[in-house]
């Protein structure tokens, strides 16, 4: 059907606003990818500018399946303002974000950069906090090492049935995806028993006995059983999110699999000063956020941590009172802790971090919808390059 897409859409459309804010981005990295190269043959690839805005207006709209965008586009006015007639297929969407952390990496680094030029980030006070987000694993999939090596036995007796298997034409393609499916499986379960041995790491208690029998998903390896915000179990990835406290623009993001807070501080600070070269000054964080050698660390980049003192076992003993071990600064911040002027200054944490992990979660970021640590952190700097716009229009 003829129609001209620029005249149905509104003006003051948010489509429009996504797509310009694409353009002031540098893509360069993305173009490398796909430029044309001397002896190897290929076709006409999409914009990727026509990619990174479909996926961002998506996520604006609490979109994250590649699937769904595609259907959008064929059936919904402002995705097809932004294809401009070009087609597209979920396994190139999916491919463009889910392969493309580092570049992704790079457009948050010019999302921030592009406000700290107008003087409206100033990375001198950071917030921290972090998230627990469902992964797109069961949890049944969770297998102890035994039970997995059985199943990968299981595995290659079905793959060689499979290829010895000699039917007629007619079941040739059924065949052929059968063996596909099967090998896909078979080296989730090589990941899964690659992994055991991370997993087998952490159940081991101080005496060097174990607690539990270690086990890992045969679903997403990288994945662990995490207690949530809810206090119930379940297979999760941890997400880290240090703002900026003045614009709460997202500087800095991580995802791992630890159940526990205490190791991203650290490397969210190291990453701010790499990407940015600029070193906060103080650091707001929660209790679980926050050790000893956190403390010192951060002393040692001359920031200052903001964070809750825990409870002491002894009743005799208050928060505040210092250990015979502690260092400088761990004196110094538990003093700090007892001012006034630190508890204050602590509130503008729930004002930033909370209120950010609030916007990604209303976002769609409830569930993660690819495997791999890889893969997600891909879909959380997406989601938070999509903060950033929206920061950016709300700031000016």
């Amino acid at each position: 059907m003829p129609m001209d897409l620029d005249r149905m859409l509104a003006e003051d459309h948010a489509a429009r606003a996504v797509w310009d804010y694409v353009e002031r981005l540098d893509l360069g990295k993305f173009y490398e990818v796909i430029r044309s190269r001397e002896g190897s043959a290929g076709r006409p690839a999409n914009d990727p500018k026509v990619y990174l805005a479909l996926w961002i207006y998506a996520t604006l709209d609490g979109v994250g399946s590649a699937r769904e965008i595609e259907r959008l586009t064929r059936d919904h006015l402002a995705y097809q303002w932004i294809c401009g007639g070009v087609s597209v297929n979920h396994h190139s969407l999916s491919d463009f974000r889910n392969m493309a952390a580092d570049r992704l990496k790079d457009l948050l680094r010019q999302s921030v950069t592009l406000l700290m030029a107008s003087g409206l980030v100033e990375i001198r006070r950071v917030s921290h906090d972090g998230m627990k987000v469902r992964a797109w694993a069961g949890a049944g999939s969770f297998h102890t090492r035994g039970k997995l090596e059985k199943i990968a036995q299981q595995q290659v007796e079905r793959l060689t049935a499979e290829m010895e298997d000699d039917s007629g034409p007619a079941t040739r393609r059924e065949k052929s995806a059968r063996e596909r499916a099967d090998k896909q499986r078979s080296r989730r379960i090589e990941r899964a028993l690659e992994q055991m041995k991370e997993a087998e790491k952490g159940k081991r208690s101080n005496n060097g006995k174990k607690k539990t029998e270690a086990r890992t998903s045969s679903t997403d390896p990288s994945a662990r059983v995490m207690k949530m915000a809810d206090g119930g179990f379940r297979p999760a990835y941890n997400v880290h999110l240090a703002s900026d406290t003045s614009s709460t623009v997202i500087v800095a993001v991580d995802v791992n699999n630890d159940g526990t807070d205490l190791h991203a501080m650290v490397p969210l600070a190291e990453q701010i000063e790499q990407v940015y070269e600029r070193k906060p000054e103080e650091w707001l964080a929660d209790g679980g956020c926050t050790s000893l050698g956190n403390i010192d660390a951060m002393a040692e980049r001359s920031c200052k941590v903001y964070a809750p003192l825990r409870k002491r076992t002894n009743p005799n003993y208050k928060p505040a009172d210092a250990r015979p071990n502690d260092s400088e600064a761990v004196r110094e911040w538990r003093a700090r802790m007892e001012t006034e002027q630190a508890k204050a200054l602590y509130r503008q944490r729930g004002a930033t971090a909370e209120w950010v992990n609030a916007q990604l979660r209303a976002q769609g970021l409830l569930r993660f919808l690819v495997r791999g640590i890889e893969k997600t952190l891909a879909v959380v700097l997406m989601h938070a390059l999509t903060h950033n716009m929206r920061r950016s229009w709300a700031i000016g």
